[in-house]
């Protein structure tokens, strides 16, 4: 798998591809079809395929304002296309430059002048384009022009379509159940370790902190967690994610505690998923209450994890 800037020209023997076009956050089910199509004609025809994807987010660059939302990172959407069959991903940088370029310039001068694409797979729901110009109609009437092929994806639901924004929705709810049915695996938080205060090992639960940077904020609370190290390793545990409002001064951080686990994991980049939402997060008293209501979730975060085998 390559990672390319979609701002520059492909290498030669990338040119002439099938491009799967589109936001990609999440890559969902909906995601995944647009991308198993785009692999399948590009196997069929003998080309090259490929996944272009934006960073940042357009609606980060338009209302820079909101709170994080995002739920992969880039690193994670390459593997995600590695492991659907892409031979490279693109990136195309959302900055002003971006912003201005119409529709007719995007495919003109980015999908066939830069990359050389053949054809181009994406969902019917796509726009692109200053002002948001392009949709695939209008995809579809410049490939025309352009000798380019133009796939469009019906969306993929059962009633309603999957979106980024119904997984987004389930998470700030609690509900990684639903998230890991539309995700088709469990919501992930990938980040370095960094040091903490050491309370947790104090009271014999030395956690993992990492921070949440750009992700969306899942409900605040305690999870049934599995992390998954560097080395492939599997880990099985439980995670407060928030504040931690029994300390101070609140820090925002995701903490597994890795059951039976108890080697030096700080700058080592890690992922941790969220498999299962215990509860809220709570102020205790007392560190003696904070172990014993600990004790508890970590048994219930067994249970948990014990009805959600990890997926193939």
């Amino acid at each position: 798998m390559e990672r390319l800037d979609g701002g520059s020209a492909v290498p030669a023997h990338l040119r002439g591809g099938i491009v799967a076009l589109g936001n990609f956050d999440g890559f969902h089910e909906g995601h995944q079809a647009v991308v198993a199509r785009a692999v399948q004609r590009a196997r069929a025809e003998g080309r090259p395929a490929l996944v272009a994807t934006f960073d940042p987010h357009p609606v980060r660059f338009f209302r820079p304002e909101l709170p994080p939302f995002r739920l992969t990172t880039l690193d994670q959407r390459e593997r995600l296309f590695a492991g659907a069959g892409a031979d490279a991903m693109l990136v195309f940088r959302f900055d002003s430059e971006l912003a201005g370029v119409t529709a007719e310039q995007f495919v003109a001068d980015r999908l066939v002048a830069r990359i050389g694409a053949a054809g181009v797979v994406t969902g019917e729901d796509f726009t692109f384009g200053k002002g948001r110009g392009g949709n695939v109609e209008v995809l579809k009437q410049l490939g025309e022009q352009q000798g380019l092929s133009v796939d469009a994806v019906a969306p993929v639901g059962d009633g309603e379509p999957v979106s980024s924004s119904r997984i987004r929705e389930a998470l700030q709810a609690g509900d990684c159940e639903t998230a890991t049915r539309l995700l088709t695996r469990p919501f992930a938080i990938e980040g370095v370790v960094e040091h903490g205060d050491k309370r947790g090992r104090e009271i014999g639960y030395p956690t993992a902190n990492l921070s949440l940077g750009t992700y969306l904020r899942p409900r605040y609370g305690i999870y049934a967690v599995r992390g998954r190290l560097p080395d492939g390793r599997v880990l099985e545990g439980a995670a407060n994610l928030g504040v931690r409002p029994t300390f101070q001064p609140p820090r925002e951080l995701l903490e597994p505690y890795f059951f039976g686990f108890d080697e030096d994991l700080y700058g080592h980049t890690i992922e941790v998923e969220l498999i299962s939402f215990i509860r809220p997060e709570q102020k205790f008293e007392t560190l003696d209450e904070l172990k014993a209501q600990m004790d508890e979730d970590c048994r219930e975060a067994k249970r948990r994890l014990a009805l959600h085998p990890p997926l193939p």
